[in-house]
């Protein structure tokens, strides 16, 4: 992905996964950038989420989860590029990440998300996933959020946090 400016990006591999989803790319952007505290449960983890700030160009949010190694806590900033592309930047207990995902229309309505994402570890000593293991990971995620949002969809649901729960 090119940008205007140059951002630095961090050491190691980059990971990507593509997933299509049998949604209309503006609802696909708008979901997917309406952030909200219930984002954990859609992904199956436990984390809570604070919105910290949310304008029509920017979301930031901190996610924080109790776990066996202790509390995990990242903050992410996330640069909205309607109407198919958004940028994130994270920094977190256990690394820092930045990622892009970029929406691209396929037949019949459906949307393919590609996303990219590098991350460098803050923890030493932690057993690290391979790099297959986070793309299946993350697909996983992904797949989960696009069962929902396929749901909600069909359903006539605008962006989740729009909606009547």
């Amino acid at each position: 992905m090119t940008n205007a400016r140059k951002r630095p990006s961090l050491p190691g591999p980059e990971y990507r996964i593509k997933v299509a989803f049998r949604v209309p790319m503006d609802y696909v952007f708008a979901w997917c950038t309406d952030y909200t505290p219930d984002d954990g449960r859609l992904e199956g983890e436990k984390y809570a989420r604070r919105i910290i700030e949310r304008s029509a160009r920017r979301v930031v949010f901190e996610d924080l989860e109790d776990t066996k190694e202790g509390w995990l806590w990242n903050r992410d900033v996330v640069t909205l590029r309607p109407p198919n592309r958004w940028h994130m930047e994270g920094i977190a207990s256990r690394a820092d990440v930045t990622a892009d995902y970029v929406l691209s229309k396929l037949p019949n309505g459906r949307t393919q998300l590609d996303l990219r994402w590098r991350r460098r570890p803050r923890m030493s000593g932690l057993k690290q996933p391979t790099k297959a293991q986070r793309e299946a990971s993350a697909l996983v995620a992904w797949k989960r959020f696009g069962t929902a949002m396929e749901r909600d969809y069909r359903r006539g649901r605008g962006p989740r946090s729009h909606r009547k729960r």
